[in-house]
């Protein structure tokens, strides 16, 4: 029975791209700043599967180096001109997106007023801009008045935010579901996203029941591949969401990282061949866009110390993947993602101890890895590093 899990630690990117600045993000690096803010930082696991031993990592000493890692370990260059959600999970799974998403500083004023004719609401805001500030800037006058409260950001997102006792949660889905239908053309963005919260004690407390609405990938993604190859495609997490479904076989809804954890581990109890794909979105959405490093750093030791009950769970056969999708350095300036490489831990009993990948081109080496091992075929793009991690 052959699996292999692919754990995406949303956002963990480890320095900057040599074309950084071309996306305003000179400098960043999520990990090594969040190390850098967070004294007696202890990711015992992390690093010995190599976390310290990558390039660019192992130079600045802000993460340990062991000298026996555990697996194999590399630093993966994004090929594709973005650094959103969708372009990154696209990419690890052999699609690259040579046009980025649009973006959009605020929505055309006729396509708000057909939009709000459409849903029988008003709508606040419309502006790029931070969801835990929107909604306590805007929250009151939204429950006041009933209309939504809509904004963006520097990625290629329509989100929509109320309070769940203005606006019923179904309401708000089918509110996500018009604008999806309606942004096409020139106003398409990657993703329209339901935000919905609760005020509690006068603070506003964004719920787990976020739903993310994508457009679809354009060509066949190792999701299908595995697919059509017979074998299961089981997600956690807004996987489901971010390929609008394509190629998914079974899906898992989560509350939060440890969560996500949890249905991950029950997923590897599970008897079947194939994929299991994981989004750990806490990292990204609670603390790299709130701009919190020591939040960040203390989520990634809480996902350290469940390392070993993941591990307990793999069968003989099973792959370990952690990687990212793309940075979100929670000191840089802005509340958005930063463009830069990310990691890829590799673990399992046929896996190899001590192998360096170096740093290489393209995500989509991943999901070309993935394919191989699982007998699904060729992926889009990537070249497979199998033959250098199996024993």
């Amino acid at each position: 029975m052959k699996r292999a899990t692919i754990i995406v630690m949303d956002s963990l990117g480890v320095g900057e791209l040599p074309d950084a600045e071309k996306y305003g993000d000179r400098g960043a690096d999520t990990l090594g700043h969040i190390a850098e803010h967070m004294p007696g930082f202890k990711i015992p696991n992390l690093v010995k599967l190599g976390l310290g031993c990558l390039e660019g990592v192992r130079d600045k000493g802000r993460i340990e180096k062991t000298a026996e890692p555990a697996g194999a370990f590399g630093r993966f260059a994004e090929a594709s001109k973005g650094k959103d959600t969708i372009t990154g999970h696209w990419e690890i799974a052999g699609l690259l997106t040579e046009v980025p998403f649009k973006t959009f500083p605020h929505f055309p004023e006729d396509f708000m007023k057909a939009y709000e004719k459409a849903v029988g609401r008003g709508t606040l805001g419309n502006c790029a801009a931070s969801g835990t500030e929107i909604i306590r800037e805007l929250g009151e006058e939204h429950r006041k008045t009933g209309k939504l409260i809509v904004y963006t950001s520097a990625d290629s997102v329509f989100q929509i935010a109320a309070d769940m006792d203005v606006v019923p949660l179904e309401e708000l889905y089918h509110c996500c579901e018009v604008a999806r239908e309606m942004l096409k053309g020139d106003l398409q963005v990657g993703r329209v996203i339901a935000r919905p919260y609760v005020v509690k004690d006068g603070e506003y407390i964004r719920t787990a029941d976020r739903r993310d609405y994508a457009v679809s990938p354009p060509e066949k993604t190792l999701l299908d591949l595995v697919g059509e190859a017979g074998k299961t495609v089981y997600t956690v997490g807004k996987i489901s969401d971010i390929f609008n479904g394509r190629g998914v076989t079974h899906s898992v809804h989560t509350e939060s990282n440890m969560d996500g954890v949890d249905k991950t581990i029950d997923a590897l109890k599970q008897s079947f061949d194939g994929l299991i794909f994981t989004n750990l979105v806490d990292f990204d959405s609670k603390f790299g866009h709130r701009r919190d490093p020591e939040g960040y750093g203390r989520a990634i030791e809480e996902f350290d110390a469940r390392l070993p009950e993941i591990r307990a769970a793999m069968g003989p056969e099973d792959i370990l993947i952690l990687c990212a999708d793309h940075g979100n350095d929670p000191v840089h300036s802005g509340w958005d993602h930063t463009r830069e490489y990310i990691p890829a831990l590799l673990s399992g009993e046929n896996v190899k101890a001590g192998v360096d990948l170096g740093t290489r081109g393209s995500f989509a080496d991943i999901g070309a890895t993935v394919s191989e091992y699982l007998g699904a075929g060729s992926t889009q793009i990537g070249s497979s590093f199998l033959e250098m991690i199996l024993k």
